[in-house]
């Protein structure tokens, strides 16, 4: 049995490789034999899935960052449009399989989502396919990862409520970009947690190398997975 944690976001570019790295990365400070796998990746560098190779590089995981992904597209686009462009459609039977050789190998494992909470993975073919849908099928919590700055108060708002409909269950927030010093950045965690009962479990400022929580309170958002 092995343990997971989601990460998801209020959109596109928030930070979610960043804080993934940070997260994997402190789990092996912490002596936690703790993995990381991507279910759908767009935007290829120099034929890298450079999201992957991101975490794996700050987590000082040896491996090819390909056994971490199960789809990787060249363009840019949003995922079912990348994914129609190459002939390469989703499934959630190849990303459960994927999935299970990776919590296999891990005692933990962190998943990293693309976009937000809605993405699609796949909208053609009699089929639809969101982000969302992959989160439920896996059967795993997530933490969101929203902006610091100006406007993170409705999207991260609408990101919680969205889960929370879907019966998603969030384990917390982070906050990426923050200023301690920016009285909106301060502002923004403390209204974002009255208004969806959702803890700011952490807050990383820009161009950290480190994730400041604590070991007992990191290992309590992953939840047991089958």
């Amino acid at each position: 049995m092995s343990k997971g944690i989601f990460i998801t976001a209020t959109g596109t570019d928030t930070g979610k490789t960043y804080v993934s790295g940070l997260i994997v990365k402190k789990m092996r400070e912490f002596g936690m034999n703790c993995g990381y796998y991507k279910p759908v990746l767009s935007g290829l560098t120099d034929g890298c899935p450079g999201d992957v190779d991101f975490v794996l590089k700050t987590a000082k995981i040896d491996a090819d960052p390909y056994d971490f992904v199960s789809y990787a597209y060249k363009p840019a686009l949003s995922p079912h449009l990348a994914a129609k462009m190459a002939e390469q459609p989703v499934t959630i039977e190849k990303i459960k399989a994927d999935f299970t050789k990776i919590r296999h190998a891990f005692d933990y494992v962190v998943v990293e989502g693309a976009g937000g909470i809605a993405c699609p993975f796949k909208l053609d073919g009699g089929e639809k396919i969101l982000l969302q849908d992959v989160i439920k099928a896996l059967e795993m919590d997530i933490l969101i990862v929203a902006p610091a700055g100006l406007g993170t108060i409705n999207s991260t708002f609408l990101t919680v409520e969205y889960a929370k409909k879907l019966g998603i269950n969030i384990k917390g927030i982070i906050l990426n970009n923050f200023d301690e010093n920016n009285i909106m950045h301060t502002d923004n965690k403390l209204v974002i947690e009255n208004l969806t009962g959702v803890k700011v479990v952490a807050q990383v400022k820009s161009g950290a190398n480190d994730l400041r929580i604590e070991k007992d309170e990191l290992l309590s958002l992953f939840k047991e997975i089958y």
